[in-house]
């Protein structure tokens, strides 16, 4: 490995007094190394990879005692344990950043791919060619391994990430992002490709909101509902919306009772802290009278809250009444909303009213009552008879993801390598003029 006596580790307290001018400062260098790393070989791009994920591996014991400071501190501010838990950090989780960040390596090359081809009349040649979108702005908050994950995504995709962690991370991001810049170094790419903002202070967000200068193509913010709407309200570039993942799990009337309470528990509690967690249940009246109970006893047994209407009540003591605000959370948490609905129909109507176009399944032995609500759900990842704790770009086979988009421009779902290419159109002549 490179000496790494060179390399820029943020201070992990320093709040930079004057942060227009730091953030300027990142927005320069960033837009100088876009030139760079959009042009470089895909091989010289996937050695710096692979050389990321050997230096994260290096600093393992760096980036533990980094996030041992930031779970200590998280623990006396009193956050809740399922942000605890986003945020945690330990051998096998680090082994398993690393190791994402060697797969985005052996993915295809993303850059110059000709999507689509065509010769006019006149003999012109026209292809459209993916290219790097340039420097993109990812604003998360308690995950460090978004740190890799974008680092990695965004240099794979021929781009150049400025990062703005939470303070909740900010050490873990640091040590991360480190890492990440050792391995630029080793592959002889600017260290500026992969930037972290080295201040907590809130400001930094409305810098890069405001653009940058123009050295900001496109932002990502990666977090809770203030986050999303202060980015989609104040931001004068482009954004990856990522909202809440309020995602239900609706078992249809034809659904099979052991297939369902397995997806419904995997899909709510594998992680309860994940953005494709379940939040709300909803059962079909043609088969509550032989579901219903069964699923929500298994819920509670688990150690899950249980937030019903009047139908769910009844069947269990230990349900609690749900609010018109209960239809509309995300909990992040071992709560869950639970709901009969009065058919397919009623059930994609409630999801159309309380859920965030985010991530919902069905299950069902119906192929019909399948389809229509594959089709007729307006969000970006649809199930059949699966967990919704597959929306992740890992299990989509993308290697990793930026985020989860949930409208409906350009990306929309996990968003990997692919999404984060725009195109131009090459166009080849044997010396035509228009008449």
């Amino acid at each position: 490995m490179t000496d790494k006596s060179a390399r820029r580790v943020p201070a992990p307290d320093n709040e930079n007094g004057d942060i227009a001018a730091l953030m300027s400062g990142l927005g320069r260098s960033a837009r100088a190394a876009a030139r760079q790393v959009g042009t470089a070989p895909a091989a010289q791009r996937d050695r710096a990879l692979l050389a990321m994920a050997v230096a994260l591996r290096e600093r393992a014991p760096a980036i533990l005692a980094a996030n041992r400071q930031d779970l200590a501190d998280a623990r006396a501010a009193g956050l809740a344990a399922s942000l605890i838990d986003r945020l945690a950090l330990d051998e096998a989780r680090l082994e398993a950043i690393a190791r994402a960040v060697a797969d985005i390596a052996a993915l295809p090359d993303p850059v110059g791919r000709v999507l689509a081809s065509w010769t006019q009349p006149n003999g012109l040649l026209f292809e459209r060619v993916a290219t790097p979108l340039g420097v993109i702005a990812v604003i998360f908050e308690s995950r460090p391994n978004v740190t890799a994950d974008a680092g990695a995504l965004c240099l794979k995709s021929g781009n150049v990430a400025i990062l703005r962690a939470g303070s909740d991370s900010f050490r873990s991001a640091g040590e991360i992002a480190a890492a990440m810049q050792d391995g630029l170094a080793e592959a002889g790419l600017p260290r500026a490709a992969i930037q972290l903002v080295p201040s907590r202070d809130r400001a930094a967000v409305g810098e890069i909101l405001k653009g940058l200068g123009g050295a900001v193509d496109v932002v990502v913010p990666r977090g809770g509902k203030g986050l999303v709407a202060r980015v989609q309200a104040e931001a004068r570039v482009p954004v990856f919306a990522h909202l809440d993942g309020n995602n239900h799990v609706y078992v249809h009337g034809a659904a099979d009772l052991a297939m369902a309470r397995a997806i419904l528990l995997n899909a709510k509690l594998r992680r309860t802290g994940v953005c494709g967690a379940a939040e709300t249940l909803l059962v079909d009246a043609a088969c509550a009278a032989t579901h219903l109970k069964p699923l929500v006893a298994a819920l509670l047994d688990e150690g899950c809250a249980v937030r019903g209407d009047a139908a769910t009540l009844a069947v269990d003591p230990r349900v609690t009444p749900a609010s018109e605000d209960d239809w509309r959370a995300e909990y992040l948490d071992r709560i869950i909303a639970a709901k009969v609905v009065a058919g397919l129909d009623a059930a994609i109507a409630h999801i159309e009213t309380y859920g965030s176009h985010h991530t919902d399944a069905i299950v069902t032995d119906d192929g019909t009552a399948a389809a229509r609500f594959l089709a007729e759900v307006d969000s970006a990842i649809v199930l059949h008879n699966a967990s919704t704790q597959f929306a992740d770009g890992g299990e989509f086979g993308f290697g990793a993801e930026i985020g989860i988009a949930t409208g409906r421009m350009h990306a929309r779902g996990p968003v990997g390598v692919e999404q984060l290419c725009s195109f131009k159109y090459r166009v080849h002549g044997r010396g035509q003029v228009r008449p």
